[in-house]
């Protein structure tokens, strides 16, 4: 196929080279002009995914226009800027191309999935959802992982199964639009989580609690959404929440590990030019809790540590103290 990745972050990059050794004709899209000239002249991509050959088969550019008369369009870029990217790529996709999102996040402010805001974009397109425990640096050296493709039309998730699926990457599909894409957010949450209790000098008792728990309210907020129960002991929710809140890899993990070490997250997101997107899926999974009346206390916890400044350690005497309920609850 013909191919088009929106967006030159770790993931969008590796995803792009995994289209390459399948053979597909691919083109790698990049906000920022210095960045597409360095990838082209050193083909490596040394500020998100350093170490790694670029093929020589890939196309590099910074003009947009890269979307026109493409088979499949992957937007991989953070979900703060997806609104902005795609409204301005819409015009140029073809009603023909299936749309394929592989970011993790909710829209800050309106609060609404990937797979919406894309949707309501191109609404003649067939939208996808690539999710699940995927760790660029690990996909891009071509360690075995296995992922899900969502979304309603069921001939499309299969066109895109068979587009990346290799012996070193396998992709399930799901009808299950809704739990894929919220499992994909509020992972990043439990995460951050995870990292402050590794930084307070907590142990494998509270992380495995930590985890468990946070999987119930990932679990809690998808069913009020309309999503499947079964998804969330899949790939994009217990799958991917095992890898994120565990891996070095994680940014999510490594940033709340700084926090629980008495650092703010603002001076930590400094020293990186990658998106940490849990603290902003912690505002809006927050917003969207409150909204919905769904209970999420480990995202209440971690949105007064990031926003109201509460101190960490008040933050797990708080979750450790709150009122008696069943497992189930």
């Amino acid at each position: 196929m013909d191919i088009t990745v929106v967006g030159a972050g770790g993931w969008g990059t590796a995803l792009a080279c995994l289209l390459v050794s399948n053979g597909h004709k691919v083109t790698l899209w990049s906000w920022q002009q210095h960045d597409t000239d360095n990838m082209l002249k050193e083909r490596e991509n040394r500020a998100f995914l350093p170490g790694v050959s670029l093929p020589a088969e890939l196309e590099i550019t910074s003009d947009l226009k890269a979307v026109s008369g493409k088979e499949l369009v992957l937007f991989a870029v953070p979900s703060a800027v997806m609104s902005g990217v795609a409204e301005q790529a819409a015009p140029m996709i073809s009603r023909t191309a299936i749309v394929v999102n592989a970011a993790k996040g909710l829209v800050p402010v309106s609060l609404r999935r990937m797979s919406e805001v894309l949707q309501d974009l191109l609404p003649h397109n067939r939208i996808c959802v690539l999710s699940g425990p995927s760790h660029a640096e690990e996909v891009a050296r071509q360690l075995p992982a296995a992922v899900c493709v969502a979304g309603c039309d069921k001939a499309a998730c299969k066109t895109v199964q068979d587009v990346f699926m290799n012996s070193r990457f396998r992709v399930y599909t799901s009808p299950d639009l809704i739990g894929v894409e919220i499992g994909g957010a509020i992972k990043n949450i439990v995460a951050l989580a995870s990292g402050v209790c590794d930084g307070l000098g907590l142990g494998d008792n509270t992380r495995a609690a930590l985890m468990t728990r946070g999987l119930a309210e990932m679990k809690r907020l998808g069913l009020a959404m309309g999503a499947q129960a079964d998804t969330f002991a899949g790939l994009t929710g217990m799958g991917d929440l095992i890898v994120t809140c565990t891996s070095q890899h994680s940014r999510n993990y490594r940033t709340g590990r700084e926090i629980g070490r008495g650092r703010k997250w603002r001076e930590v997101l400094a020293e990186t030019e990658m998106v940490v997107e849990g603290v902003y899926a912690t505002d809006c999974a927050y917003a969207l809790s409150h909204r919905l009346g769904v209970e999420m206390p480990i995202t209440d916890q971690m949105y007064r540590v990031l926003y109201e400044d509460q101190d960490p350690r008040t933050a797990m005497w708080e979750l450790m103290t709150r009122r008696r309920t069943e497992e189930a609850d």
